[in-house]
């Protein structure tokens, strides 16, 4: 199994760097391949909790290489902010780390432009997408258009102070015109700020396509970290209150810069019950004392911004159609303990549109918006789970539950995590679930 894949299925923060952290060491390398600082994963190891946001989570394993592609959007300052970070609590940063000179670069323009377009909502509609603010989607914009693009391997060419100040300037009109603020865009300081930047990050940049195909060709173990989640995918999600990259399976390949014939393993990661940040449609959504509930309980407050996360039932129909989407082979299921103490679960397993039943999920988000969940009922458990280490200590209900989440979704569980810590994930049997 030299190449395995763990993508998130529904609107992200399923905790996949937890799974990450702990598929680590049966590999050799762990690849970034998408997405930006939007991003934040979480991994407790011992009861220390490190917040990643830029650099994957193999780098708490000392002999893994940790790669980020050129399908990553870079904000230098908080990378270094990160490098800092860790190495601060005795975890070091330096040949362990590989990043693209391909990989574009997030520029105050671009966080000045996401503030701007993020006050608006989107075409047709009063709501608004709720971005992190990080210019991510702005960088992306750029990256497509080509005009204003600037990778991280432009910081060390001549001509990156030219390349600044044409752009800046440009960039000042736009915002100035759309009645934005672009006071902060200096070229010169621009250009003096991030050739610091780039020589911090020089003994780290390089070609990290042609690496990965050296190593896929000679068998490396490569882990590939998915960000976000696949319900966020710009072309296969709920559009357009989507991330700017691909960000379910069908993402990799590109990301990556490696073709899709070298991943052995896919892995989706799903909570045991559904979160969203920022707008957009959200079928299960308790707006209400259980939705309360489970946020409260499993601690749903963003990584990167802080911000409290919509709760709500898990949407089987919505995973199936992920873990078709992203090719999954098995499946892990996150945050099982949460739902603990509750008097019994819901699942929905198909929707009422127009007085009709589907179990398919529609491409239109109007349509979404407009669909009734169908709910099955299943028991719920009242004890703690979060200390059972092996499956056959789950109790009875817990156990139908997640027999009924396999056979909604049509794929094995692998995984079963029933804490925050790496110690609390359980190897689920091989016998169907």
């Amino acid at each position: 199994m030299p190449g395995t894949c763990v993508i998130g299925l529904q609107w992200g923060d399923e905790a996949k760097g937890k799974l990450v952290d702990l598929l680590t060491a049966e590999h050799d390398i762990v690849v970034r391949y998408l997405g930006g600082a939007n991003a934040g994963h979480t991994v407790v190891v011992g009861g220390e909790t490190y917040k990643l946001h830029l650099i994957p989570s193999g780098i708490l394993n000392p002999n893994v290489r940790n790669v980020i592609t050129a399908g990553v959007v870079l904000n230098p300052p908080t990378i270094l902010q990160e490098i800092d970070a860790l190495s601060a609590r005795g975890i070091a940063v330096g040949k362990n780390l590989m990043i693209s000179d391909r990989a574009h670069v997030v520029l105050p323009w671009h966080i000045a432009e996401d503030r701007l377009m993020n006050d608006s909502p989107v075409s047709g509609g009063t709501e608004q997408i709720g971005t992190t603010l990080r210019g991510i989607g702005p960088c992306y914009k750029d990256k497509v258009g080509r005009t204003f693009a600037i990778r991280l391997g432009d910081l060390y060419r001549p001509g990156f102070r030219d390349q600044v100040a044409r752009i800046a300037a440009a960039k000042v009109r736009w915002i100035a015109s759309a009645g934005g603020n672009a006071r902060g865009i200096d070229a010169e300081r621009i250009h003096a700020e991030y050739r610091g930047y780039a020589d911090r990050l020089e003994p780290h940049v390089g070609d990290t396509t042609a690496f990965l195909l050296d190593a896929a060709e000679s068998d490396r173990r490569i882990l590939y970290e998915g960000a976000q989640g696949a319900l966020l995918d710009v072309d296969h999600g709920t559009f357009p209150f989507v991330t700017s990259s691909n960000s379910s399976g069908v993402g990799v390949a590109a990301g990556a810069g490696v073709p899709g014939r070298w991943i052995h393993r896919t892995i989706g990661v799903v909570k045991a019950y559904s979160t969203r940040v920022g707008g957009g449609p959200f079928p299960t959504e308790q707006d209400n004392a259980t939705g309360q509930r489970i946020r409260e309980v499993g601690r749903e407050y963003g990584t990167t911004t802080g911000r409290p996360r919509r709760c709500g039932w898990l949407d089987a129909v919505a995973v199936r159609y992920t873990a078709r989407l992203s090719g999954v082979d098995s499946l892990a299921v996150m945050m099982v303990d949460v739902l603990g103490g509750l008097p019994e679960l819901k699942i929905c397993v198909a929707y009422e549109l127009d007085g009709k039943r589907i179990s398919r999920f529609p491409s239109h988000v109007d349509d979404l918006r407009r669909v009734e969940p169908v709910y099955e009922t299943l028991p719920g458990w009242q004890s703690d789970i979060a200390g059972a280490r092996r499956y056959d200590e789950l109790p009875d209900g817990a156990d139908a539950y997640l027999r009924r989440v396999s056979e909604l979704v049509g794929r094995p569980i692998a995984f079963v995590s029933v804490g925050p810590d790496r110690a609390q994930t359980i190897l689920a049997p091989a016998d169907g679930r």
